[in-house]
C-alpha cells in the first residue's frame, strides 16, 4: 500500500477482509491505525466485517473515527441477503464517508444511490469485473450506474474488480470516477500504445527462448 501511495496516479487505496488475511494480518485495528499515520491525505477505505446491522454499525463509527481520508466499506447485503440500506441512511445521516461494495446490479445502484446523503463524499463500488467473468458485458450497466449517481453529487462510482488494463479507458469514456486497479493490471501501464508488430516479435522471440530452455527435441 505504501509502495502504491508513493505514485502519483494513485489517487486513494482500498483493502478488504480477505486480502487482509492473505497478507497475514492478525489485528485489524492495529493494521489500519498503523497505515493511517503514513496515508492521510488521499481516501483510504476499510471494510466493517459483521454481518449483524447493529454491529456493522458500530464497527463502522468506530473506524469512521480513525482519520477524516477513511471511508467505512458496507456491503450491499449481509450474507442472509438483508440489504444494508437503512444501515447507509443512518450512517449517511451522521456523515459518515462511505464505500457501498459487492454491488452487481443497477437495482442496487438506485437503491443505495437513493440511502445516501447527497452531499457527503462516498463511493459506490460496482464490481464490473465479477459481472463480467459471468457472461455480461459491464460497459452499458457501468454507464447507466454514471447516470444514477447524477442525484447525489458528492458520490463517485467504482469500477471494482477490473479484469484487464483495457478497463482502466472503457471505465474513463463512461464517464466512471474511480477504478481499484490492482498490481498485476498497474505493471502493464508501460504497454500503453506499444507498437503491436514490435509487440508481436516479442512474443515470437518469448516462445523461441522458453523452447531453447525447455531443451525441447523433435
Amino acid at each position: 500500500m505504501l509502495e502504491m501511495y508513493a505514485k502519483p496516479f494513485i489517487k486513494g487505496l482500498t483493502t478488504n477482509p480477505t486480502l487482509m488475511k492473505k497478507a497475514g494480518i492478525a489485528d485489524y485495528r492495529a493494521f489500519c491505525k498503523d497505515i493511517l499515520t503514513s496515508i492521510n491525505d488521499k481516501p483510504l477505505s476499510f471494510e466493517v466485517f459483521s454481518d449483524d446491522f447493529v454491529e456493522m454499525e458500530r464497527q463502522a463509527l468506530e473506524i469512521a473515527s480513525w482519520g477524516d481520508n477513511v471511508y467505512v466499506k458496507i456491503p450491499v447485503t449481509n450474507t442472509k441477503q438483508e440489504t444494508c440500506y437503512a444501515l447507509v441512511k443512518k450512517l449517511a445521516a451522521q456523515k459518515v464517508k462511505l464505500n457501498v461494495t459487492a454491488i452487481m446490479t443497477l437495482a442496487q445502484v438506485r437503491d443505495v444511490v437513493a440511502a445516501l446523503n447527497p452531499t457527503v463524499p462516498s463511493y459506490v463500488s460496482v464490481f464490473a469485473g465479477r459481472i463480467a467473468d459471468t457472461g455480461r458485458d459491464p460497459v452499458p450497466l457501468m454507464a447507466a450506474a454514471v447516470e444514477q449517481l447524477k442525484v447525489a453529487p458528492a458520490a463517485e462510482l467504482i469500477w471494482a474488480s477490473p479484469r484487464e488494463l483495457l478497463n482502466i479507458f472503457q471505465a474513463d469514456e463512461i464517464g466512471c470516477q474511480v477504478i481499484t486497479v490492482t498490481n498485476d493490471i498497474l505493471k502493464k501501464l508501460s504497454l500503453v500504445g506499444y507498437d503491436l508488430d514490435t509487440y508481436s516479435l516479442d512474443t515470437v522471440k518469448m516462445f523461441y527462448n522458453d523452447a531453447v530452455g525447455a531443451g525441447f527435441k523433435l
